[in-house]
């Protein structure tokens, strides 16, 4: 199995194959009970969304890695794929913004 950090940097790398935004990785361990690293990622579309989803859950599965729990719809602008020790969080930039999930973990170390 890989290891969850290596899961959050490959999940990172489909993001920026697939053109996300503003893509930042953070390591929540210090500041998060519930999961080890956030990648968050924007998108300029519901479709936009809906293939960096994809893109992510087919890579992963393919590294043995399926995803534990999924939610959101494009339409709604916030997409999450829960891998336990990593959760992504897809969204428009103007969910992002709204919601700003970064804010939350402001003290997390922004990994390269």
């Amino acid at each position: 199995a890989i290891k969850p950090l290596e899961l959050a940097r490959k999940a990172r790398e489909v993001l920026v194959e697939k053109k996300g935004e503003d893509i930042l990785l953070l390591d929540v361990r210090k500041v998060s009970g519930l999961t080890d690293y956030c990648v968050v990622v924007s998108g300029t579309s519901s479709p936009h969304l809906r293939a960096m989803f994809d893109e992510v859950l087919q890579v992963l599965k393919g590294e043995g890695m399926p995803c534990y729990r999924r939610s959101g719809d494009p339409a709604s602008g916030w997409l999450v794929l829960d891998y336990v020790d990593v959760v992504i969080h897809i969204l428009t930039e103007d969910k992002r913004q709204y919601y700003a999930i970064e804010e939350l973990w402001a003290k997390a170390p922004r990994l390269k």
